[in-house]
């Protein structure tokens, strides 16, 4: 969640306004470990298809988005562990990501009749996204598809509209409970808050054909098994571009490709991503 990339998550929109996802994406690269860990040299490769829906409507007079996303995940991850190669392959779900967000300054609820006629030079919204633990999960592996804990990302946002521009910038939280089944299911693994910056600039050729450039910079993160704390400080960025494509009347394509540009603890990893959107008006 730390490594988001999701220009225009606070653009205005009519109540009433609904949509289905389809995507898929992959995920490849390295993953730089505790080095009090006994592993090293890790790769890995994820894929993941996901199928989302969501809404808006009125919240108290303002324009609210509720957004469901659930994923299937499989993949490849190797390394040397005490200095001996190995590799596992996993499939099946991974955590769900829910998520609900309210325009509060330029986000009065519209209709469809009346949006067409306001102006939305600048909006500012709030949002909280929440991932449950439902994935897999397997307290004798190491390696799974699940965190076994819940994760919650509070977050505040504004959006300027300049003409055909549009700036973004984004700044959150994310807060995770214990997993009580760590590792051999003995442990308890904590970890600390971490703080994520975002950023966009995007360009509108033409209603729902758009290109964006984007950059996240996400810090903390420490972990602690059994009280313990590990040396794996998160201090990492990310850019990366996102553009959409209008297909028909009622359906978008949207493509996104990012990469790391720093990494001290975490995945580096390259991502390409591509979503199927269809919507519609009540």
């Amino acid at each position: 969640m730390a490594q988001d990339l999701e220009p225009r998550a606070y653009a205005a929109a009519p109540t009433g306004a609904n949509f289905i996802v389809v995507g898929v994406g992959r995920s490849s690269g390295g993953v730089v470990t505790d080095p009090s860990l006994p592993i090293e040299d890790v790769e890995a490769t994820i894929n993941a298809a996901t199928i989302g829906a969501g809404t808006t409507f009125s919240l108290f007079g303002r324009t609210a988005l509720a957004v469901a996303a659930f994923p299937y995940a499989w993949g490849t991850v190797s390394g040397k562990l005490n200095e001996t190669a190995t590799s596992v392959t996993r499939s099946g779900l991974a955590d769900p990501r829910l998520r609900l967000s309210v325009n509060l300054l330029g986000g009065r609820a519209l209709r469809p009749q009346e949006f067409v006629r306001e102006k939305r030079p600048t909006i500012v919204g709030v949002s909280l996204s929440v991932a449950p633990p439902l994935g897999q999960y397997d307290p004798s592996k190491l390696i799974n598809l699940g965190a076994n804990r819940w994760s919650f990302k509070p977050e505040a946002g504004i959006s300027r509209l300049i003409d055909k521009w549009t700036l973004d910038g984004y700044a959150g939280v994310l807060l995770f409970t214990a997993n009580d089944q760590f590792y051999t299911g003995s442990s308890i693994r904590t970890q600390a808050p971490i703080f994520a910056l975002q950023g966009h600039v995007s360009y509108t050729f033409k209603p729902r054909l758009w290109l964006a450039f984007d950059g996240t910079w996400y810090s903390g993160g420490t972990t602690s098994i059994n009280g313990v704390d590990k040396q794996d400080l998160i201090r990492n960025s990310r850019f990366g571009a996102t553009a959409s494509y209008p297909l028909f009347r009622q359906q978008s394509i949207k493509a996104a490709v990012s990469r790391g540009a720093t990494t001290r603890v975490g995945a580096n990893f390259t991502t390409v991503s591509v979503a199927w959107q269809f919507s519609w008006l009540n």
